[in-house]
């Protein structure tokens, strides 16, 4: 079964790669010349949520990342080493975070499950519903309840954008990326606007302004 499994995602690959060849022969030669992605994506990693799928653009058109709850971290490496190259090398137009809805990783925050290691990255999301304890207290329905603080968690981990230097240099030279927070509905397909940042219309807190 494994074989199999694997033999047919060699076989999808090959009749992928030959039906872009017959509608554009020099498709992959074209890749090779380098990548201009307009958008940023940081998703989460629940295999429901394919970025390029759900958008509709082509390869080269996104750079991805993905991890598990669509997080923000400050000192994480490889997320920090995605948003400075794709700012200062590619100049992405936009940066996008997407949480979804049925959020494994928000869910298990909330609940409080003992994942072991994935403790020390799901607190991230107990801080968020920290923050907002108050707005959460007050949704009596626990499944309405989880699904704001789905939305509270994008929201935050946008924020936490705008406190990254490469971008706050970025906003100050080029006036840009804007800054985006999604949902995708796993239920429906769609995708939902939460907020928008831009150097014009979000001001970032003083403690967090770094000398750019």
């Amino acid at each position: 079964m494994l074989n199999e499994d694997i033999q047919k995602i060699f076989l999808e690959n090959k009749m992928w790669a030959e039906s872009k060849t017959k509608i554009n022969p020099n498709y992959f030669q074209n890749m090779t010349k380098g990548q201009t992605p307009k958008f940023l994506w940081i998703g989460c990693s629940d295999s429901r949520v394919p970025a390029n799928e759900i958008t509709g653009t082509d390869p080269g058109e996104m750079f991805v990342h993905r991890n598990v709850a669509n997080l923000v971290v400050h000192n994480d490496v490889n997320l920090m080493s995605v948003v400075q190259y794709s700012v200062e090398n590619l100049l992405v137009d936009h940066i996008i975070v997407c949480g979804h809805t049925n959020c494994g990783g928000v869910k298990a925050a909330m609940d409080s499950v003992n994942l072991g290691m994935m403790n020390k990255w799901l607190v991230h999301i107990k801080d968020v519903a920290y923050t907002n304890k108050v707005e959460l207290k007050q949704i009596k329905n626990t499944n309405d309840r989880y699904n704001r603080l789905i939305e509270l968690n994008v929201i935050e981990q946008a924020k936490n954008l705008t406190r990254v230097y490469a971008i706050q240099r970025q906003w100050k030279e080029r006036k840009a990326p804007y800054i985006h927070g999604w949902i995708y509905d796993i239920g429906s397909g769609y995708l939902k606007k939460l907020v928008g940042f831009t150097p014009e219309n979000f001001k970032i807190d003083e403690e967090y302004i770094y000398d750019v």
